[in-house]
């Protein structure tokens, strides 16, 4: 869709432009997770800007970002934090790990194992870390752009369903085009963008605008669109499990984001089919015998929007 964009918006992603080139699409979607307070997982080779993206992010917002490397021999407790006894005061004290913060990045998370993965559940779904027994909330906005390698690389750990059904969108950068990257190379002649940006929007300011979004309309219409997009994906031939609950209201809040980035009030049928892709294809579960046809769950979730019936958009 080449809808304009809201103007405060638009002047974010004009911000990250400066420092990624040719990834428009990518950077809006991202913005999309973050006002429907999702997460976005990050998938693609190293080196074409996964990194530089969220820190990009982070420096329009003025948020505070904190960047956990994972590895193979990283703890749970370096994730959330720990309790260390403190002897003057003869108690333990809460010492946050790097999840509290207001943008994490978690670089390469499928080079730790799963017990460590897990540790950014409760953060994920919750808003949350609990350490001995202690429930704390964490700042808000929350939001965790994790990055991986595809998982053909050495030394990875493929993400549990459970972790994976908790990122709102699953994106790719992809490499730049010949021009793109001649464009890349001009601008890293003399500086580095990623110093020459600063912020544009205040975190309040991003707080008002998630709040905002709640109040998009979904038509019962659409929601059935939504549903019936769904329940395809539990009875398509090439699929082992369909998509859960979760992926409806997963797909149905990344459609209000969505529609308010594009200066909307309500959702049309249209922000569903951009999206489903990003938000359905990394909840589905693909048959062995369909992966050796090289049939993945990209083109599933195709055959799915060209099957469902499209409603005609409306607002009631």
């Amino acid at each position: 869709m080449n809808e304009p964009l809201l103007s405060p918006l638009e002047q974010v992603v004009r911000n990250i432009e400066q420092v990624i080139v040719g990834k428009r699409n990518v950077i809006v979607l991202s913005l999309t997770a973050l006002l429907a307070k999702g997460h976005v997982l990050l998938e693609d080779v190293p080196g074409v800007g996964k990194t530089m993206l969220v820190r990009a992010l982070a420096k329009s917002f003025s948020a505070e970002l904190k960047r956990i490397q994972f590895t193979p021999d990283l703890l749970p407790s370096d994730v959330i934090g720990v309790s260390v006894y403190n002897p003057k005061e003869q108690q333990f004290e809460y010492k946050p790990g790097p999840i509290v913060a207001h943008i994490v990045l978690a670089d390469e998370i499928n080079r730790t194992s799963p017990k460590t993965q897990s540790a950014l559940l409760e953060a994920m779904e919750e808003g949350s870390v609990t350490v001995d027994g202690v429930t704390r909330a964490l700042p808000q906005p929350f939001f965790v752009m994790a990055t991986q390698n595809p998982i053909e690389y050495e030394g990875t750990y493929p993400l549990p369903e459970a972790q994976l059904d908790r990122f709102l969108l699953k994106l790719h950068m992809g490499y730049p085009s010949p021009d793109e990257e001649i464009e890349m190379l001009n601008r890293l002649e003399k500086t580095a963008p990623l110093a020459e940006i600063g912020p544009v929007m205040s975190l309040d300011e991003l707080l008002a605008l998630q709040r905002k979004v709640a109040d998009v309309h979904v038509s019962d219409t659409v929601k059935r669109y939504i549903v019936d997009l769904i329940q395809q994906s539990r009875q398509h031939e090439a699929v082992y499990l369909g998509v859960s609950p979760r992926g409806s209201a997963a797909l149905m809040k990344a459609a209000q984001a969505y529609a308010f980035i594009h200066g909307r009030d309500f959702v049309i049928p249209d922000d569903v089919q951009q999206l489903a892709p990003y938000v359905l294809a990394h909840r589905l579960l693909v048959r062995p015998e369909a992966k050796w046809d090289k049939f993945d769950a990209e083109a599933i979730i195709g055959q799915l929007i060209a099957r469902t019936p499209v409603p005609v958009p409306g607002r009631r």
